[in-house]
């Protein structure tokens, strides 16, 4: 393997941007389930809200990095955070349905805006030497912020909601000042086509059939049960399982003042574990990513994903089994599918991004962001409404059955579609 090449200042600026932006973002998303429920609304009803929410943060994309491409990174940084500030400042004031549906529909919108302009900065930053590497270290420090959000906010919204709300809004704007005097837009060719030839292009790389169902094929069987994942998983923790034996195992192995910071009082002063705090991957992903990314550097980007997708199923499988056996099986389940997660998510994102040449880099991210869009657009009408049928018949365990299938079924749909169409080609610089 040829000597890599070293990564630019802005590289490590603009991953500095994303753990902040992914705290604020999963702080206020991951709870976001026990808040509806603490305020009274259906699991149909926040099935809703995140798909609305989920549909706009990876619909945005696909126009906003065509914008990026064009104007700059920078820019539409700041755009982006001149939208996200307020309305995340708006959840204090609005308590209605269609207030949270709007507020956060907008919210989502301003994420869809930011989300393609990092993972670009890394694109164009790295090369064919670091290119795995770059997308580990982003991948990890995503899972940074998406780690310490959950937790901050956790132990906020204990005290009140409002304050887990400013927490996410300082966030932002501390981000706003990094990149305002910190952040320089990278190197890259940037062409002179209108915003009507970057449409054109979008519209050319989605005329690509085989392009376009193997997107489809992503949305469905991978970004959909994915995203169901981190609309549950927070709330089926906090409601379905036992937390005061959760915590009381959390404390067996770690200090007190740790198992602390997971947990909060009840009114009749019992320590209960916070589903938030530790019902999704990012403290794992933090750890364990770069050592995952340097293994699978070394192989093949499909028949990669696929395991990941198979170890995702044994996850999804453990976590429903926890609600049958005992509560603590959910940390077993919870590091698998991680370890899937690891494998796969950044894999697949570094995939298509490297069939992309660097000055359409934002367009091909963008493209890429239809198949989590759709995905994340269905998991919360589809399984956040199975969830809560399935609780309400007292089987809560049924809908984690069902995602496990559903990762299975995108590996022998995936196999297949290779296998008749082929791989396709990356691209060498």
């Amino acid at each position: 393997m040829k000597n890599r090449t070293p990564f630019p200042f802005v590289f490590w600026i603009a991953n500095s941007i994303e753990v902040l932006e992914r705290f604020a973002y999963y702080g206020i998303y991951l709870g976001f389930g026990i808040y509806m429920e603490y305020l009274g609304f259906s699991k149909g009803q926040l099935g809703i809200v995140q798909s609305l929410f989920l549909l706009f943060s990876y619909a945005t994309p696909i126009f906003s990095g065509t914008f990026a491409d064009k104007y700059g990174f920078k820019k539409v940084l700041i755009i982006s955070y001149l939208a996200y500030l307020p309305t995340i400042l708006l959840l204090i004031v609005t308590k209605s349905f269609t207030g949270i549906a709007l507020t956060m529909l907008a919210i989502g919108f301003a994420a869809g805006v930011f989300k393609p302009l990092i993972s670009g900065t890394v694109r164009v930053t790295t090369d064919s030497t670091n290119k795995t590497l770059g997308f580990g270290i982003f991948y990890a420090m995503v899972n940074i912020g998406a780690s310490f959000g959950p937790v901050v906010a956790g132990k906020l919204r204990a005290i009140s909601w409002n304050h887990a709300f400013i927490a996410a809004a300082i966030g932002i704007g501390v981000m706003l000042l990094i990149t305002i005097f910190f952040y320089k837009e990278p190197k890259r060719e940037i062409t002179n086509a209108t915003l009507r030839q970057k449409f054109k292009d979008m519209y050319v790389a989605l005329s690509d059939i085989k392009f376009l169902v193997f997107l489809v094929l992503l949305g469905l069987m991978f970004w959909l049960p994915l995203w169901a994942f981190f609309n549950l998983v927070a709330v089926y923790v906090d409601k379905n399982l036992d937390t005061v034996r959760l915590f009381l195992v959390i404390d067996s192995i770690f200090p007190t003042w740790f198992s602390n910071i997971l947990s909060a009082e009840d009114e009749t002063g019992t320590r209960k574990l916070l589903g938030e705090t530790i019902a999704h991957t990012g403290y794992i992903i933090m750890i364990f990513q770069i050592f995952i990314s340097r293994i699978f550097e070394k192989f093949k980007a499909i028949p990669s994903f696929n395991l990941g997708l198979f170890i995702a199923a044994l996850g999804m499988f453990t976590i429903g089994y926890a609600y049958l056996s005992a509560p603590e099986v959910v940390f077993l389940g919870i590091f698998l599918f991680a370890v899937g997660e690891m494998i796969s998510s950044p894999r697949i994102q570094e995939y298509i991004m490297w069939l992309a040449p660097k000055e359409k880099a934002g367009l091909y991210m963008g493209t890429n962001f239809l198949a989590t869009g759709l995905g994340g657009a269905l998991s919360g009408v589809i399984y956040t409404s199975l969830y809560g049928y399935f609780r309400d018949t007292g089987n809560p365990e049924y809908v984690w059955f069902c995602l496990a299938g559903n990762f299975l079924f995108g590996i022998i749909t995936i196999y297949i579609f290779t296998q008749i169409a082929g791989e396709f080609k990356e691209m060498k610089e």
